[in-house]
């Protein structure tokens, strides 16, 4: 790849900043926010341009770590992942069309005042010019940016110079009328005109001394606009009665006149014109690019990517961007377009913060040379402040930012997840974190013993069942010197009463604990032997483990009838009351297993789960094969998850292999025993039986369902199932 010459120097980052922030913010925009705010309208901007700050000093930061031809979308794709690189790309485009429609709604008024044409007419047909003009391919020159900015900044410095002695305090009594509502809702409004700040950092690839430059020249234009806006607004305030310019489609116009006299006019008039159509073509021409970039990505149709044979420009890009531009101008009102113009900026800036904490926190390849000072408090207030301000935009711009998101999330799901298998460092950061708080629970839960385990019998399963049951149950409590309490629970009807004859054992009752506590002495634990009768199986499984303060309760799994599915599941009720866990067994025989498998399914082990293969696998020699779901995920999921592995296997007592688990089956090894996690019932398909899919294993698989408060929370569980 060809490299690009870095012969942008410091002002000439300044210039392209600068250039690209005076426009619609100065000539238009006063007037619209003089009726929200009234005089406090000078201290809108300067709030704007303050709250700005965190977003310019995150992207100063990225742009230093990849100074690398792209914008915004590029860095919160890469940084958040496709889903909010959907969102972002689509908010942008959509943000920088408004812009663009706002310059030229906003411009062709100062037009009229040479001339007597109809508003819209004339807007729509220079926006059919600028559109087509992209299209063939005409480009703008470095040295006719900077002609505009001269001019521009003459005509705004003449106007503020010469107008400030005329300046009445007058104008500006009751400057908080409005109140502190009208002030953030100016804000809001106002907040477009700071868009611009970042855009150098598009062409970051260009740019010498990128570490240096780069900040000093956004944080540098961004000083200078705030001041320049600050000024010429308070002077127009200042200079005019009050009330005359709020509402006025020339506001510069109207307040030049008042103390330069036509030749003023005629300055300021010449300038907007410039300003605005020049920022109308840059918006046509950066929001084409959007939809262009992100078809590249594959967030969007391949055709939007594809550029002319003929002109070398991207046709449908620009001819899609024309479209919606030619309808908002029609359509929509100004203000309204300003209001979602800056509805939209608020959104990507504060993804701009996020981005750059997900950066610091998920990727070790970032390596900025400029750092946000005050990280991360800094980001956090940019990503508020932007939350507080879009709340103030009114319904109009609130509900275009509702729809365009959410359509941005929609079409996510149905065209970009089936064909992108990427993710942002974000969720691979957060992924992380998940597994450091998992691998914490299973050191935590290393120091919790199981003393009491109590295998509860609720029908007849013979004698081999019974001894592969109790055998697990001393596999877990001899490391801890417990005990093992095997009872078997007998229900009669509700009509038959719970008399003495109920109670007296049978010639059966008294060979059950002669040959279970015959298995004490096999096994070497201590084994005690009970039965119970009952109206209700299960309110008696949990009344006598809480009563006797068990520290888990196994029994065997029973596949659920259709009247478990019609009035509920007994052992759904059983996990969900007992005061301790529960381990149901699918009891195929249990010998001494020296091969424990551990399957995950999809979130990250369960500690009590991880406790029990550990000390099965101990007591018997053994070792544990950690299972995992393949789901096709990215390298960067890949390496995450090695990582985990890795340092679960450390934590265990046994030998540890890690073996992907295919949707087929694989050819994984059978083993002796395996250990899984069932489902929170907050998480279940109460019609289902929603135990994790994993193969056939042919052999004795322990469901593990943790006691209630051992259970992460419902959040934390929708977190892991999303990024594990």
């Amino acid at each position: 790849m060809k490299e690009l010459e870095r012969d942008l120097g410091l002002p000439s980052v300044l210039a392209i900043s600068i250039g690209a922030m005076i426009g619609s913010g100065i000539f238009i925009l006063p007037a619209l926010a003089l009726e929200i705010a009234g005089p406090a309208v000078v201290l809108a901007y300067l709030l704007a341009g303050l709250l700005v700050v965190p977003a310019a000093l995150s992207k100063s930061e990225m742009a230093t770590a990849m100074p690398e031809a792209g914008g915004t979308y590029i860095y919160i794709e890469r940084g958040m992942g496709p889903l909010l690189g959907t969102v972002a790309g689509v908010g942008t485009w959509f943000s920088l069309s408004f812009k663009g429609a706002l310059a030229l709604v906003g411009g062709v008024p100062y037009l009229l005042l040479l001339f007597d044409l109809p508003l819209k007419p004339v807007a729509l047909g220079l926006a059919a010019v600028l559109i087509l003009v992209n299209l063939v391919g005409a480009k703008q020159t470095g040295r006719l940016q900077v002609a505009i900015v001269v001019v521009m900044l003459a005509a705004l410095g003449w106007f503020a110079a010469g107008s400030a002695p005329a300046v009445q305090s007058a104008n500006y009594v009751d400057f908080f009328g409005s109140g502190f509502g009208g002030l953030l809702a100016a804000t809001g409004l106002v907040f477009v005109s700071y868009a611009g700040v970042t855009k150098v950092a598009s062409i970051a690839e260009e740019v010498e001394d990128p570490g240096r430059n780069i900040p000093l020249g956004i944080l540098g234009s961004l000083a200078f606009t705030t001041v320049l806006y600050v000024a010429i607004v308070a002077v127009l305030v200042g200079i005019t009665d009050p009330g005359s310019v709020a509402g006025s489609l020339t506001p510069v116009a109207v307040a030049a006149e008042v103390t330069l006299g036509e030749a003023g006019v005629v300055a300021v008039i010449l300038a907007a014109i410039l300003a605005l159509v020049s920022t109308a073509n840059a918006g046509i021409l950066s929001s084409s690019r959007y939809p262009f970039a992100m078809s590249r990505d594959k967030l969007a149709p391949p055709s939007l990517s594809g550029v002319s044979d003929r002109f070398g420009t991207p046709v449908t890009s620009i001819t899609l961007t024309g479209v919606v531009l030619l309808a908002l101008i029609a359509f929509v009102p100004i203000l309204e377009i300003a209001k979602l113009a800056s509805a939209f900026q608020i959104i990507v800036f504060a993804l701009i913060n996020v981005a750059v904490v997900a950066f610091r926190e998920g990727n070790a390849d970032y390596d900025p040379e400029f750092t946000s000072p005050l990280y991360p408090w800094m980001q956090i207030f940019g990503a508020i402040t932007g939350v507080l301000l879009l709340t103030q935009m009114g319904a109009v711009a609130l509900l275009g930012a509702l729809v365009i998101t959410v359509g941005s999330v929609v079409w996510y799901f149905v065209y970009v997840r089936p064909r992108v298998r990427r993710e942002g460092v974000a969720t691979d950061a957060i992924r992380r974190q998940v597994g450091r708080n998992a691998l914490a629970d299973v050191e935590s839960a290393a120091t919790e013993d199981t003393h009491e385990v109590l295998v509860a019998l609720t029908k007849a399963v013979g004698a081999e069942r019974e001894r592969s049951l109790v055998a697990l149950a001393a596999d877990v409590v001899r490391p801890h010197d417990g005990r093992v309490v095997v009872v078997r629970f007998e229900e009669i009807p509700d009509q038959a009463p719970l008399t003495e004859n109920a109670t007296v054992q049978s010639a059966a009752d008294r060979t059950f604990e002669a040959r279970v506590e015959a298995l004490g002495a096999e096994f070497d634990v201590a084994v005690e032997a009970d039965e119970v009768v009952s109206h209700d199986t299960k309110h008696a499984v949990v009344n006598f483990a809480d009563h006797h303060g068990m520290d888990a309760i196994l029994a065997e799994h029973e596949p659920l009838r259709l009247r478990s599915r019609l009035l509920g599941d007994p052992v759904d009720w059983v996990v969900r009351h007992a005061s301790c866990d529960v381990f149901l067994v699918d009891n195929v025989g249990y010998d001494a297993p020296t091969h424990v498998a551990l399957s995950g399914d999809g979130g990250p082990y369960d500690s009590r789960a991880v406790a029990l293969a550990d000390a099965v696998a101990t007591a018997n020699d053994g070792r544990i094969s950690l299972w995992y779901p393949d789901d096709g995920g990215t390298d960067r999921h890949s390496r995450t998850m090695d990582d985990y592995q890795s340092e679960l296997s450390s934590l265990l007592s046994v030998p540890v292999r890690s073996e992907t688990l295919r949707t087929d089956g694989g050819n994984l090894a059978s083993p002796d025993l395996l250990v899984r996690t069932g489902a929170d019932h907050r998480l279940r398909n109460a019609l289902f039986d929603d135990r994790p899919t994993v193969p056939s294993p042919g052999c004795t698989t322990v469901t593990v369902y943790p006691q209630a408060d051992r259970r992460p929370p419902f959040a934390r569980q929708l977190l892991e199932r999303f990024v594990f």
